[in-house]
């Protein structure tokens, strides 16, 4: 157990994928749950590749192929949930929240070609959307200082500051009632 702090206050609920929005570039995106398929995995192994280096933040996503595709199985594992952001056949986002003692993870990536378009909005919103539906208690994220955009987003959305002592800030939320058993997990990945 972590001595980390979630506000007290469950937060509103979040829409529930699939949803379908038109991005600030007049683009159709439809936020999803990751399904185990050969196309989506492909396809998501592809915007990783093509990742911008200068976006990686704490070592991820990985460089090259074979360490991506290594990251991505252990994290579209049955005990992770993961949302995509689709544009046509493309992938241009992917959010994942990863068990983590009696919490979960977030993290968010959206390509370059797709940032400041909206998408990381939605593609939060539903990834929270989709850890409500499945039970998820309590989510927290790390993000560096400096990012004050992916601050003040994460902050509207309604994660609260819970350790702010070193360059990256630590954020928490609360997306469901406690149940009071602390060794039970936030979902059953089911």
């Amino acid at each position: 157990m972590s001595d980390r702090r979630y506000p007290e206050t469950v937060a509103d609920g979040f829409p529930a994928p699939p949803t379908e929005f038109t991005d600030r570039e007049d683009r159709t995106v439809e936020i999803r749950p990751y399904e185990d398929t050969e196309d989506a995995y492909e396809s998501l192994v592809a915007m990783y590749d093509a990742f911008d280096p200068s976006d990686r933040a704490q070592g991820i996503p990985p460089g090259g192929e074979k360490r991506i595709r290594e990251w991505l199985d252990a994290i579209l594992g049955d005990d992770c949930y993961n949302v995509l952001a689709w544009c046509g056949d493309e992938v241009a986002g992917h959010a994942t929240l990863v068990p983590d003692g009696d919490a979960y993870e977030l993290a968010i990536f959206v390509h370059q070609e797709y940032q400041r378009a909206g998408i990381g909005t939605h593609l939060i919103r539903g990834l929270l959307g989709y850890g409500q539906a499945e039970g998820v208690r309590k989510v927290w994220l790390t993000v560096e200082r400096w990012n004050r955009a992916a601050v003040s987003l994460i902050k509207k959305i309604g994660f609260e500051t819970s350790n702010a002592e070193s360059f990256e800030l630590e954020m928490g939320l609360r997306l469901n009632e406690d149940d009071g058993d602390e060794d039970e997990g936030d979902g059953d990945g089911a």
